[in-house]
């Protein structure tokens, strides 16, 4: 999604120093788009553009700004004060979410800023498993008694409104804190002021244990149709809430890895934009180079008519490595692009700079993949074969590496959906390539005549 004309604007007066337009421009956006503008910028640029908030949108602007681990950069620009209030006015959840991004030593520096009980809290939801519903909840929530009247407990939601995301779901807990229902807010504004709250409980809530995945949770609101779902622990104990907006994000980072995984790429929990080129190589390299020695059973299998096929048989042993291998950093290319264009993460107009991204991460592979092989080309053609396979493999790998970043971007500029570069037609393009390139290489060093 292309950003809107007013944000620009806004990260432009920014990056401008215009500080004086700034508060004009603030006004009328969400704390969602305010953060989008400043997506990027150097922590002092941003710290400085905060200075022109209202000090009360200060937590809200900060809870969404991304990558999570851009956080924390900001709150050692700001001064002592400013950020344990920030740090204290984020969500639980917001907050766990920062902490649980950091190592240790930044993690205890932010303890600091924090009061005993919110230190407490945070230790307690840092101890859930990883990806777990206990890791996700917000501890701030608002619940109702069964024995209460209706104006009682309007009175009770009026007075603790702002201990909550939201309060159009109300939970009844008995004197132990234990979860017995849950009921809506408008029906406890349309109720008899007189009746009790226990009255309006239609059946035991649908709640998740807090050590349960957060997979789990997004399955529940989904099948049960709620907006949020609350966490209990064993003895039915009320610890937090999980809301439908928080689980948007789980399902959407979780579509995210499935999808990766698909095209044989290691997860990536960062912003593709802001992923070092070495990090980009770690996550793909390893499945690269498994599949070259895997091919090599098609090469063994091609050997096997050596005696139809003598004149080339060393170079033909090696055809399916090669060609396979240039499909599958297409495949693994087209795959990232693909999603990154899906989610808004790249967009049309950055493809000359992930470009160059891509052509060095390309270059690394080829080459880690070219020594791999070159051995075994030694080993069975002698030095000029292994010559020929190796220089081969780095071309190719450029080659279908390339195909795979441009082709989704060309089809998302001519109107097409980019997810029409899947590993088949990255793979056709990359075979019929590699296949010219592996012979033009070959005729080139061995002299072996063309046709």
């Amino acid at each position: 999604m292309e950003p809107r004309e007013d944000l620009l604007q806004l990260r432009e007066r920014i990056l401008q120093e215009d500080w004086s337009a700034l508060p004009a421009q603030f006004e009328p956006l969400y704390v969602q788009d305010i953060a989008e503008a400043m997506q990027g910028l150097e922590p002092t640029q941003m710290l400085r553009a905060f200075e022109e908030l209202p000090r009360e949108r200060w937590p809200a602007v900060f809870a969404y700004i991304e990558p999570i681990e851009a956080q924390y950069p900001l709150l050692q620009q700001m001064d002592v004060d400013d950020g344990r209030y920030v740090l204290q006015s984020l969500p639980p959840d917001d907050r766990t979410a920062l902490l649980e991004s950091l190592p240790q030593d930044d993690v205890e520096q932010l303890f600091k800023l924090l009061t005993p009980e919110a230190v407490k809290q945070a230790l307690n939801q840092l101890g859930y498993p990883e990806d777990s519903a206990g890791r996700l909840m917000n501890t701030q929530y608002v619940t109702v008694r069964p024995e209460w009247s209706l104006a009682r407990a309007l009175e009770h939601v009026r007075a603790s409104a702002d201990q909550g995301e939201g309060v159009n779901t109300l939970y009844v807990t008995d004197k132990s804190g234990r979860l017995l229902g849950a009921v809506s807010l408008k029906r406890l504004v349309l109720g008899a002021p007189k009746a009790r709250v226990e009255s309006l409980i239609s059946g035991p809530a649908v709640s998740i244990l807090a050590s349960l995945d957060q997979e789990e949770a997004a399955r529940m609101i989904q099948r049960y149709d709620i907006t949020s779902l609350p966490v209990v622990d064993r003895n039915g104990v009320l610890l937090g809430v999980i809301t439908v907006d928080d689980i948007m994000d789980v399902l959407e980072e979780e579509s995210t890895e499935d999808f990766h995984k698909i095209g044989g790429v290691g997860a990536l929990d960062i912003s593709l934009r802001e992923a070092r080129p070495s990090l980009l190589y770690r996550k793909r390299v390893g499945w690269l180079v498994l599949l070259v020695f895997m091919n090599i059973f098609g090469g063994g299998a091609i050997a096997y008519f050596e005696a139809t096929i003598e004149a080339v048989i060393a170079l033909v042993f090696f055809l399916p490595l090669i060609v396979d291998s240039g499909g599958n950093a297409g495949a693994q290319s087209s795959t990232l692009m693909v999603r990154a264009l899906a989610t808004g993460d790249v967009r049309p107009r950055d493809w000359l700079r992930l470009w160059g991204k891509e052509l060095g991460v390309a270059i690394a592979l080829g080459v880690t993949m070219g020594i791999a092989v070159w051995g075994l080309g030694l080993w069975r053609g002698g030095a000029d074969v292994g010559t020929v396979v190796a220089l081969s493999m780095v071309l190719v790998v450029v080659f279908g590496s390339m195909i795979g970043m441009v082709l989704p971007f060309a089809l998302t500029r001519f109107g097409f959906d980019p997810a029409t570069a899947s590993a088949p037609l990255i793979t056709s393009i990359a075979d019929i390539g590699g296949i010219l390139i592996y012979f033009s290489i070959a005729t080139a060093i061995l002299i072996v005549p063309a046709g």
